[in-house]
């Protein structure tokens, strides 16, 4: 009993209760957020679209998805973030009765681009959020739980997608609305608004400017004609590198749902071996990754990213010699426990790396990554895989390599950063900077 109390601890405890209800509206959100899924299929059953004109509506949504996440987080820093969540869950919810009720393939396109920045909007906010409230020392393992929800979410959301639109396609839409509504009201009942009230300090510094060092002003901004905004995490070199590398990441990971299913199929292996590698990486990470603090906690980040970009590495290039399901669901579990391992560290870097009264903008330019590697995964992918065959899997081996490489040359400045600010944000230096 000791030990599981130890383990509870070390895993979840010590963490605000405004961390427990933004992670159970997160988790509300992602176990009901399944219309989209099987989008493609309904507009081909149920409205007789091509196959490439759902294509193109699903693509509308992933387009909507990269303003969507950039909207989210000027209005998190601007509007707040409890305000940018209810709105934003608010218009998804009324967008998916619009959906539901839709019949003109032109409307339904134009509805998804919506929905897909209406989706997008909340991440950078629930990602600020949980940094305003959570110390910096247990960051980690809220992040943890964080990823760990999303993919739960997301496993629900996939088994009761399938039930639903065997049913009703009416039902799949207005089932999802309504779980965006009661992630809506909880968000609304239980969390405040977390947004930093902005302070001035002396010699009109703000206290954020006077506890940053020099080289992060200049990073935000502050001195320049320019007021600190979006352009600031755009020209950051030192976070723009971290978040390439991430980008590299993302396009490892995607490679399951892009370019993995043709591969499988091009081995005589069925729609339902394929689906047995996706539900093991599933259960792995529904199962697992509440024991990931123990094992990355007291390591430097930068460490643990190499590694976990080395196993997606080692992971995907194994599939060069896959023709048997056993071997793609061995490579599973490599590229699966690297999945793992990336997301406390990745979140925590992007959250160390973010001036305070722009972290909601600093999180809407790292999301970016996901719906950019969407699109880049499968559109070079399918290009590498019909011209060089198995060696593909190769290439994407040697390209995240060269990302764990990335990471061990990159992460000590990026440390040495962060370790600056720590050390002089405590003594509010009185005179402006600039």
């Amino acid at each position: 009993m000791r030990g599981l109390r130890r383990w509870w601890d070390g895993t979840a405890g010590g963490l605000p209760a405004t961390f427990w209800y933004l992670w159970a509206g997160l988790l509300v959100n992602r176990a009901g957020a399944f219309a989209v899924l099987f989008l493609s299929l309904y507009l081909t059953a149920a409205r007789g679209a091509s196959e490439s004109l759902a294509g193109a509506v699903v693509g509308a949504y992933g387009a909507g998805g990269a303003v969507g996440v950039l909207l989210g987080g000027v209005l998190a820093d601007r509007w707040g973030r409890r305000a940018t969540l209810l709105a934003a869950h608010l218009a998804a919810a009324g967008l998916m009765v619009g959906l539901a009720f839709s019949r003109h393939l032109a409307v339904i396109a134009a509805l998804a681009a919506l929905v897909g920045i209406a989706h997008s909007m909340p991440s950078p906010a629930f990602v600020a959020a949980i940094v305003d409230v959570v110390p910096e020392h247990r960051r980690s393992r809220a992040f943890n739980l964080q990823f760990w929800a999303f993919n739960l979410g997301m496993a629900v959301a996939s088994l009761l997608a399938g039930l639903l639109a065997e049913a009703s396609f009416l039902a799949l839409f207005l089932v999802d609305a309504a779980a965006t509504l009661a992630a809506a009201a909880l968000i609304a009942w239980k969390v405040p608004e977390t947004l930093p009230r902005r302070r001035t300090g002396p010699a009109g510094s703000s206290p954020e400017q006077a506890g940053r060092t020099a080289g992060e002003l200049v990073a935000a901004g502050v001195g320049r004609s320019r007021p600190p905004g979006l352009h600031t995490a755009l020209t950051d070199r030192t976070f723009l590198v971290f978040v390439g590398l991430t980008f590299v990441l993302a396009v490892l990971t995607m490679q399951t749902s892009t370019i993995m299913p043709l591969a499988m199929r091009a081995d005589g292996l069925s729609p339902s071996a394929y689906g047995t590698v996706v539900a093991l990486g599933g259960a792995l990470i529904v199962v697992g990754q509440l024991f990931v603090p123990r094992l990355i906690d007291r390591r430097r980040a930068h460490r643990v990213l190499a590694l976990s970009t080395g196993l997606l590495a080692v992971g995907f290039g194994a599939l060069a010699v896959a023709d048997q399901l056993w071997v793609y669901l061995a490579a599973a579990v490599v590229w699966t426990v690297g999945s793992m391992l990336a997301a406390p560290p990745n979140a925590q870097i992007n959250a160390d790396l973010a001036p305070p009264e722009l972290r909601a903008r600093y999180q809407s330019v790292f999301y970016l990554t996901f719906p950019a590697a969407s699109f880049v995964a499968p559109t070079l992918g399918g290009v590498s895989l019909q011209y060089l065959g198995e060696r593909h899997w190769l290439v994407v081996a040697a390209l995240g390599l060269l990302a764990a490489g990335g990471h061990l040359l990159a992460g000590p400045s990026r440390e040495r950063r962060v370790a600056a600010r720590r050390v002089v944000a405590p003594t509010r230096a009185s005179q402006p900077v600039g």
